[in-house]
């Protein structure tokens, strides 16, 4: 049994959540059988949760009628994983539109046994930041809230100060995926989370996906009205980690090992920019961001673990240079991915 109270504590712990792409058919219809090989090599890399309809996993899975089955499967695999281990999992569901259809997202996810949301701002311009917190503060009502910051190159739009202080302030808001690719914008967040009455129980997770390492290893600190108050990211709920996860949780592992220390190993700080070369290829920095799911889904074919990239949307493809550019990466780091690992559990997976 995934138990509810033990899967909040793996969250405020710190863990690896990988964003849980959808697996297709050339004929772009979902395939089943992909999609528990995938969730299952997510859990048996020592992932602590999964973030599912999120927008890794293309926010189109609404209108093809598979954002309540994709979820049940999830849950399914989550269920038979807790039979052999009592390892907590995470799950999260994301949660996206007006705040009619969020509230209504968020109890599909409850009727499931999700723990949390994962609230997306996009696509909502016309709501000011004043209705956004009034839509966070409806959702938690029905689960907990993990607040996002979503970069603008995929959907999502700049907040002020104020939003965090507010937003940090309710009760059901647990934490935060900071995913501005924004320095200015994530020491926002962070600084909000640092002086909020509610501290202790904000969890922030990185979304910079360019800045995965660095986030990580690095403690904010800010000086208001004679006090000293630090905060810094526990995890990372990432499209990047997507893929080659076994290493991602190696990564975790080593940065909250020399997180307190004062000094960072050489390194470590040369693995920071060689994680950030490796998310230039896979999310398609060359061209925007246009080929960032395709990436993500060309990364896990090569593996053995989806038959092709296709995405709902049939034009959501590979940009021009990004496969040379994926080949690049593997050339330059082979050290980085987990192949063999999933080469040795791929025929079971898949069985």
């Amino acid at each position: 049994m995934n138990d509810h109270k033990q899967a909040l504590k793996q969250f405020q712990k710190g863990c690896v959540i990988p964003a849980v792409p959808l697996a297709l058919n050339a004929e772009h219809q979902w395939n089943q059988r992909r999609q528990r090989a995938l969730v299952r090599y997510y859990l048996a890399t020592g992932a602590g949760g999964l973030a599912v309809a999120v927008h890794t996993t293309q926010f189109d899975i609404r209108e093809a009628g598979l954002f309540e089955p994709l979820l049940k499967l999830v849950m399914e695999e989550v269920s038979a994983f807790n039979v052999n281990t009592a390892k907590p999992i995470m799950c999260i569901a994301g949660a996206c539109g007006p705040t009619k259809q969020a509230l209504e997202e968020a109890q599909i996810a409850k009727k499931l046994g999700y723990h949390a949301v994962l609230l997306s701002p996009g696509g909502l311009a016309s709501y000011s930041e004043g209705e956004l917190i009034e839509r966070t503060r409806k959702v938690t009502e029905v689960l907990p809230v993990i607040a996002f910051y979503l970069q603008t190159a995929v959907g999502g739009r700049h907040f002020s100060y104020d939003y965090w202080q507010k937003a940090f302030e309710i009760t059901g808001v647990i934490g935060a995926k900071s995913a501005p690719f924004n320095r200015y914008q994530t020491l926002d967040l962070v600084r909000a989370a640092a002086l909020s009455s509610r501290s202790d129980e904000l969890s922030l997770y990185t979304g910079n996906d360019d800045n995965i390492i660095l986030d990580l290893l690095t403690t904010y600190r800010f000086t208001h009205e004679g006090k000293v108050y630090e905060k810094g990211f526990i995890g990372g709920l990432l499209g990047h980690w997507a893929v080659w996860v076994q290493k991602a949780v190696e990564q975790l592992e080593i940065t909250r090992k020399f997180r307190s220390a004062k000094e960072v190993p050489a390194d470590l700080l040369a693995l920071a920019q060689e994680v950030t070369d490796c998310n230039g290829a896979f999310f398609d920095v060359n061209n925007h961001f246009k080929g960032c799911i395709a990436g993500v889904h060309e990364v896990l074919r090569r593996q053995g673990l989806l038959e092709g990239i296709w995405c709902l949307n049939p034009n959501e493809t590979l940009s021009p240079g990004q496969s040379e550019e994926i080949d690049r990466i593997y050339a330059m780091y082979p050290k980085l991915n987990d192949d063999a690992f999933i080469k040795e559990h791929l025929e079971s997976w898949l069985g």
